[in-house]
């Protein structure tokens, strides 16, 4: 059994003790040290995982930790680009409400289905976090909106496949890595 108490466990706690630091930094108008603290947390989410499959120390408990760190981003990031950035936010707002709406349903439905979120970890949300973050720091930088659009079809799609792994499950089952392997799981080869 792996203990709760390790380095990936504390990486996915500090991004969820940083998400009410950011939502401080937001409301205070501090860019800066907004841009700064997120990096933090996202290089936290990038690394968690990494570490926890390359120490041996994966576990139930680090995805829902996981989880609930980017779900906690997933809910300040849009609320801080509104107070930080309301130009971009108006811009952009058809994309925006595209990219909080395909955050939430999914957790929604895990919610309902589960009755908790899931934590499925899949290829297309890693990727589309990647870009997303990425995209966060060009808008912060007064750059274009385009590497954002990009991010959300991405994101669009790693959430459109997350609902269809919820559909395909029976029963809540942390880091399924694709679509494909949720009907493995289904069929009981695994």
């Amino acid at each position: 059994m792996v203990s709760r108490v390790n380095l990936p466990n504390a990486l996915s706690a500090l991004r969820i003790a940083l998400a009410p630091v950011l939502l401080v930094l937001g409301w205070v108008g501090a860019s800066q040290a907004f841009v700064v603290c997120l990096a933090v947390a996202l290089i936290s989410d990038i690394l968690d995982g990494k570490l926890a499959r390359w120490l041996g120390q994966t576990s139930e408990f680090g995805a829902r930790l996981d989880s609930m760190g980017d779900l906690l981003l997933y809910v300040v990031v849009p609320i801080c680009a509104v107070w930080l950035r309301p130009a971009f936010v108006r811009a952009e707002l058809g994309w925006f409400a595209v990219a909080v709406a395909a955050a939430m349903i999914p957790v929604i439905v895990g919610l309902s289905k589960f009755g908790r979120p899931t934590s499925y970890h899949t290829r297309g949300a890693k990727l589309s976090a990647y870009l997303l973050g990425g995209s966060i720091f060009v808008i912060f930088a007064d750059g274009p909106a385009w590497p954002f659009q990009i991010a959300t079809v991405v994101f669009v799609l790693a959430e459109l496949e997350e609902l269809a792994i919820t559909s395909v499950l029976s029963e809540w089952r942390p880091n399924v890595p694709s679509l494909r392997h949720a009907f493995t799981l289904r069929a009981g080869k695994r």
